[in-house]
């Protein structure tokens, strides 16, 4: 009987060790950045307006006009429907985590914040989907409450609708339509959008594995729940900025929502008070983090000590923020700078070499950052041989719209994939009011009307590529491009362009000529603020061919004379190369990356 039992024992043991585990599922965290989201059907709480009906659906819809859409960065309206698209998209390939980098509402109004909060608990419970979000600079706009609203809403008519929080911020002169006041598009503070999305990693909850601060007074090995409840409260997480006497929130954290990852979220906004009394502070949107290493240095060296933790306690640590921390421009900074000048091309977001050095010196390897609106990885090597890897994950509310995938492999090796967004339900259904805006701007005779083009297009991201278009034609050709440049390249070809440059007795294949002088040098700029937006997202839509035939060009203008024309081929040389950043791996070891197959 004593053999039997020894045999079944050895049996087992032999069984148990040739039957293979299964395997670990690999951790995977989605980065959906600059939703900028807009609560289109909003119901305000003080006022009976309803917005303006829709004569196809029957619903009432709060949007702003087309107009104004097509002379910002983003979209306000149809990303309503393209974060839910994207969302649904993340549920359906089984990710659990999802990161929001900043601005995740435009302007942080009561109305858009109470409706992300809606939405992120809906997954939250469908999916069981744990989200986790950081402030970027419309979120808040200020770090306290002040009065916001727009003047820009759509009406009935299609005209334009005033919507404020209070009256002071209502133009002098009369209104065609009367203006709506409501504390539900006031520009809240750090308080109550943080306490409003308390759930998304703004305080803890008990269950996570360990949640900190840059005020708290514990570590890992010393956590515990209440503890870190007890230390949650804004009021113990706020710096003094300059001489001012005023207490700023700074609502970063660590959180560990799953066991063995760390996600570290930057509270990256920085306000500076008008002068050393004032209570009235500028914008965060240029400050970035030049601002942080200079205002905030709390965080340089939390970080630092979040970083030792979590090589201590073998943990993966992911960074994200809203702001990047390593050049964004593939290298042609100076360029934009001599073209354009110190202000424009958004060169004051660019973060200087010191940022980089400062947070890759500390070991710290991935950061994803938004902002820019951009698709962009960065690399930086510190001068004591440790790599940052900053990757700027695009907006959903502007071109090309995608988010990003993080894949940890194993505890060193990693993938990124970038997903774009094409397909979004119901993202014509506010088509007909904007058939109704472009028939007033028409009937008053307006200037630069713009192109009812936009309103044929097939999907999402076809509508997001008519934005960029209009939004080149209507805001930055005229702003942003030097008179004298625009005089060198406007309404010419490829072909003439290339032989003001070149001298017409070299031999020059007719073919190439021919081709050149299919697209003017007006289609080429959209191409570069698609390659400058999109970076390798956008290879197939220009193609190949034309790809190269710009190099060419921008080669051939390289070698010419002209001061402004050889910067322009250099700029735009650099704009079509760069870090891989579509779907790529990193190796945290030796620190490579390397670009996969899409």
């Amino acid at each position: 009987m004593i053999r039997i039992f020894k045999i079944c024992c050895l049996l087992s043991v032999v069984l148990s060790c040739s039957t293979p585990k299964p395997a670990k599922k690999p951790v995977q965290l989605a980065f959906l950045s600059d939703v900028h989201l807009h609560d289109i059907y909003a119901n305000f709480s003080n006022t009976n307006y309803k917005g303006i009906e829709n004569p196809v659906t029957g619903k009432y819809n709060v949007i702003r006009s087309m107009d104004s859409q097509l002379h910002s960065t983003r979209l306000f309206n149809e990303n309503y429907f393209a974060f839910q698209s994207a969302l649904q998209e993340v549920a359906k390939r089984g990710i659990k985590i999802v990161a929001l980098p900043g601005d995740f509402t435009d302007d942080g109004q009561p109305a858009n914040v109470k409706a992300l909060k809606s939405i992120l608990e809906t997954f939250e419970k469908q999916y069981d989907i744990q989200f986790f979000i950081t402030t970027g600079n419309h979120d808040p706009v200020r770090p306290f409450p002040r009065p916001g609203g727009k003047h820009d809403f759509l009406a009935e008519d299609g005209s334009e609708q005033i919507i404020v929080s209070d009256s002071s911020l209502m133009r002098q002169g009369s209104y065609k339509n009367p203006p709506i006041i409501t504390p539900d598009v006031q520009f809240w503070g750090y308080q109550d959008i943080a306490e409003t999305l308390s759930g998304f990693g703004f305080f803890p909850k008990a269950s996570n594995l360990f949640w900190q601060t840059p005020f708290s007074t514990y570590n890992f090995d010393t956590y515990n729940f209440d503890l870190a409840k007890s230390q949650s409260e804004l009021d113990k997480r706020t710096y003094n900025v300059q001489k001012s006497t005023l207490k700023i929130p700074d609502v970063s954290y660590v959180v560990e929502p799953v066991e063995g990852l760390w996600l570290l979220a930057i509270d990256g906004n920085v306000y500076l008070p008008k002068n050393e009394t004032s209570t009235e502070f500028g914008g965060a949107s240029g400050n970035g983090y030049n601002g942080v290493i200079q205002h905030k240095k709390h965080l340089v060296s939390w970080v630092k000590q979040v970083v030792l933790e979590a090589k201590k306690h073998n943990k993966k640590l992911v960074a994200f923020s809203h702001y990047p921390m390593v050049e964004f421009n593939d290298g042609a900074t100076n360029e934009l700078k001599q073209l354009f000048g110190d202000n424009k091309m958004q060169l004051v977001r660019v973060p200087n070499l010191e940022v980089a050095e400062t947070f890759a010196s500390l070991g710290l390897q991935l950061h994803f950052g938004g902002h820019m609106h951009a698709n962009d990885t960065g690399v930086h090597k510190a001068k004591n041989g440790q790599t940052l890897f900053n990757i700027q994950t695009p907006s959903l509310a502007g071109y090309m719209p995608a988010y990003k995938v993080l894949t940890f492999n194993d505890d060193t090796h990693v993938k990124v994939e970038t997903v774009v967004l094409d397909s979004v339900l119901n993202y014509n259904e506010l088509f007909p009011l904007y058939e109704k805006e472009h028939a007033y701007l028409k009937a008053s005779q307006a200037s630069k009307i713009w192109n009812k083009e936009v309103l044929q297009a097939q999907s999402y991201l076809h509508l997001t590529d008519w934005h960029l278009k209009e939004l080149v034609r209507l805001r930055f050709l005229p702003n942003d491009w030097p008179e004298p440049l625009k005089e060198k390249l406007l309404n010419k070809t490829g072909k003439a362009l290339l032989l003001s440059v070149q001298d017409a007795s070299n031999a020059i294949n007719l073919q190439i000529l021919e081709d050149l002088d299919s697209w003017t040098i007006n289609d080429m700029l959209v191409d570069f603020y698609r390659l400058k937006l999109s970076d390798g997202l956008v290879y197939k839509q220009i193609g190949a061919a034309r790809l190269n035939q710009y190099k060419m060009l921008s080669e051939a203008l390289q070698k010419g004379n002209d001061a402004d024309l050889k910067l322009f081929g250099t700029l735009f040389l650099k704009t079509m190369s760069g870090q891989p950043s579509v779907n790529f791996s990193i190796n945290l070891n030796n620190n490579s990356i390397k670009a996969l197959e899409d």
